[in-house]
């Protein structure tokens, strides 16, 4: 008669952290450039788009899903599609679907679709209280992003609710390349290498 012994294995991944705001920080970098008019025109805004801002922060949701983490999963998951969103949008406001839809195009509607994700965002950034210093920054900023589009979007003030969101995406990068530079080092490492902040336990202690 044989005994049967019963193991376990586990299976450990990488914290997919740093790839998507790596992501983030890129795309942010290039369209605040076209927002504060260092740079012109949208033709080179638009795969940087869809392949950092959407497909890198897909990946990281994606990741993010195995890894059980449900904030994380969220936040990469809902701006990557917002990304791709863009991206198309860019690319009807361009032609290139055709001049029918070109013609058509309302700004009032992506002010709703920023208003949403505004929302989003606000609640988004309550979770990220409690992740760590770095991400919290990122969030407020998103939410400031987020209210100078919406309100750019309905004609109201647009010029300096313009400005805002430029600013505001140009930080956006600034402090998440920083993000990701402290998730590889710190990880490749094995201590802290560059601090991220502790989260500040009001909801959580």
């Amino acid at each position: 008669m044989s005994s049967q012994s019963a193991q376990s294995v586990k299976i450990v991944s990488a914290d997919p952290s740093a790839i998507g705001l790596f992501g983030l920080a890129i795309v942010t970098l290039v369209a605040s450039s076209q927002k504060l008019e260092i740079t012109t025109g949208l033709s080179y805004v638009i795969p940087w788009a869809i392949f950092l801002g959407a497909c890198a922060q897909l990946f990281a949701c994606i990741q993010d899903a195995k890894h059980n983490n449900t904030f994380g999963m969220t936040a990469f998951g809902a701006y990557a599609f917002f990304w791709f969103s863009m991206a198309g949008s860019w690319l009807i406001k361009l032609g290139v679907f055709g001049t029918a839809l070109a013609e058509a195009v309302d700004p009032k509607q992506l002010g709703f679709a920023f208003l949403g994700y505004l929302i989003f965002t606000l609640f988004m950034t309550i979770g990220a209280v409690e992740t760590n210093t770095v991400l919290l920054t990122i969030f407020v900023l998103i939410d400031f992003l987020f209210l100078g589009l919406t309100l750019d979007s309905f004609g109201i003030a647009p010029e300096a609710f313009h400005k805002l969101a430029a600013v505001s995406e140009l930080a956006i990068a600034i402090v998440s390349l920083y993000g990701c530079g402290a998730s590889v080092l710190n990880a490749h490492f094995g201590r802290t290498f560059l601090p991220i902040g502790a989260p500040l336990r009001i909801f959580k202690k």
